[in-house]
């Protein structure tokens, strides 16, 4: 039997999208599941494009998610061994290709040419760039994830640049090359290749390559409508866990927008997916990226930390501006009610600042509640949280208040807003001076 050899192969050309995420985690699923290898190898043949950083920040973000590679690639080390100057020749030799000379078109500033054939393949030249000789016919291949034949006629498939005349390859050539030094079984990648296809099945075809399992992944469709963008919101890896989303949560979120388990099962570690995965489970249509779904997926995580751990991951989030005493505090009020890690400040940051309320969320009793509760907090010599229970509920009673209007009203003036963790638990947390002056400010 074959050995399973997958790989990711992304290029160092900005922030990973969520997109790319999923592809490395399904290529290192599928060799792992079959007991293989994972291969990352950095397409960095476009070096006008790359940004400074990049390959190192995929090399982070795969380690933080558990994708750890068996092998380690740079393409543009490669172009100095020669490696695909010299299947692109090969390809001149057997007559598969030709050289060309024509000035490269911005395709943003003058448009995609609409000449599928080039001038420059009669011409005979013996230097330039080499291009790909497209043939007449048609040609096909088996998508594995689709699970269908697909069919292209070649008179609608341009002759594509394989070689530049700076000696780097674009990625027809390289991908094609690499795939097949590299011993890869089983490529998966974005839709958004596929008409790339046609032309890699050309090149493994005339290099006489043995042609790997092929498979596009669904589109993953932003909720609005349309394929998901950098674009719109934050989809890249990078910027959502700077959101407070968790990498293990984040990931087990993408393990399905695209793949179904038969079981209906949802929680997955990283090990889990692995002996469950079965190639027969990839969806055929688009998943929709549901934030709402990445937040209940998050908060399922979070809940599952011992409270220690949620301490440390909050102090770490916020770059040690967030107290860890208060940390240790609050995190059990707050645990229950936050799905990510930014969600922290949002419920409990009046524990560390003071939030003037506005007036109109009061009820009409609020100063006979404020001045009832001022009067018990200062009349306390023990600050003990039973005994501040004890305290509040009898001077509820003793003046026959509403027991929600109450405490709503003492709720506002100690957080400024309606919604919070539990008061009494809030109050003898931030103590009793500080209550005190906070209740002072809304008292006539």
């Amino acid at each position: 039997m074959i050995k399973v050899r997958t790989r990711f192969a992304p290029s160092p050309t900005g922030s990973m999208h969520i997109g790319n995420l999923r592809t490395a985690l399904y290529a290192y699923v599928l060799g792992k599941h079959y007991k293989g290898d994972f291969l990352l190898r950095i397409e960095d043949t476009d070096k006008k494009r790359e940004v400074e950083g990049g390959v190192e920040e995929i090399k982070k973000l795969l380690e933080m998610f558990g994708l750890k590679w068996n092998e380690f690639y740079i393409q543009s080390e490669r172009v100095k061994e020669g490696i695909y100057k010299k299947y692109a020749e090969e390809l001149i030799k057997e007559g598969h290709a030709f050289y060309c000379q024509c000035e490269a078109k911005n395709a943003k500033t003058e448009g995609f040419s609409k000449e599928l054939r080039d001038p420059c393949r009669e011409k005979g030249l013996i230097t330039g760039a080499i291009k790909l000789k497209v043939p007449e016919g048609k040609i096909s291949f088996k998508d594995f994830v689709l699970d269908k034949e697909i069919e292209w006629d070649l008179s609608t498939v341009s002759d594509a640049t394989l070689l530049k005349s700076d000696g780097f390859p674009t990625y027809h050539l390289a991908v094609c090359v690499d795939d097949h030094l590299m011993e890869i079984s089983h490529v998966l990648r974005g839709h958004d290749w596929m008409p790339s296809t046609p032309i890699h099945l050309l090149v493994y075809k005339f290099l006489g390559f043995k042609l790997p399992e092929i498979g596009h992944l669904t589109d993953i469709l932003d909720p609005e409508g349309g394929k998901l963008s950098k674009r719109k919101g934050s989809t890249s890896c990078e910027g959502l866990l700077k959101e407070g989303y968790l990498p293990e949560a984040l990931l087990n979120f993408i393990m399905l927008l695209g793949w179904a388990p038969k079981d209906n099962k949802e929680i997955f570690s990283l090990k889990e997916f692995v002996k469950a995965f079965d190639e027969k489970g990839f969806q055929k249509a688009n998943p929709v990226f549901n934030k709402e779904k990445l937040n209940w997926f998050n908060g399922m995580y979070l809940r599952t930390l011992k409270d220690s751990d949620l301490v440390n991951l909050l102090f770490d989030f916020s770059k040690s501006k967030y107290s860890r005493d208060i940390l240790e505090k609050t995190v059990p009020l707050v645990k229950e009610r936050i799905d990510t890690l930014s969600d922290y400040w949002e419920i409990a940051s009046f524990f560390y600042e003071e939030k003037k309320a506005d007036e109109g969320l009061f009820g009409g009793n609020k100063e006979k509640h404020l001045n009832v509760a001022y009067e018990v907090l200062d009349g306390m010599d023990n600050w003990d949280k039973e005994v501040l229970n004890q305290k509040l509920m009898e001077g509820v009673t003793n003046n026959s208040f509403k027991t929600g209007d109450f405490f709503m009203d003492l709720r506002i003036a100690i957080t400024g807003k309606k919604f919070t963790p539990p008061i009494n638990d809030s109050i003898f947390i931030l103590g009793k001076e500080k209550s005190l002056e906070r209740i002072n400010k809304y008292l006539k």
